[in-house]
């Protein structure tokens, strides 16, 4: 079956570096790639977001501090993230598949936390 399998979570400083892995695999065409989050008490919302043409999308919350990159031959989607905040704090969820809906591709992984301390 499909399987999408988060990696890279953690607890960090304010300001510290995180990198999140995904691992996607199973009989599915994942043409786009994307990463969404959702913080207690929240809605989940787009991260950043990898299209099929390799254009980059991202949150307005982001602000030039993430970044997202896939290797096709690993079948690995990655999210850099820098100069992390409190706010970051969330549940991050790989997400891919074949069609891209406002609510996120097809595919979704089971998560992974990020915990940023001040």
């Amino acid at each position: 079956q499909v399987q999408l399998v988060e990696s890279g979570g953690g607890r960090v400083q304010a300001g510290e570096s995180l990198r999140l892995s995904c691992t996607y695999s199973g009989p599915a065409t994942f043409h786009g790639m994307a990463w969404f989050r959702q913080a207690p008490g929240k809605q989940r919302v787009k991260v950043a977001r990898l299209s099929h043409s390799g254009r980059p999308s991202f949150g307005d919350f982001v602000d030039g501090r993430f970044s997202i990159g896939r290797d096709d031959s690993k079948h690995i989607v990655w999210l850099q993230m820098n100069n992390l905040q409190p706010d970051d704090t969330a549940v991050y969820y790989c997400n891919g598949g074949p069609t891209w809906r406002n609510s996120g591709y097809d595919y979704w992984g089971q998560g992974t936390q990020v915990t940023v301390s001040s």
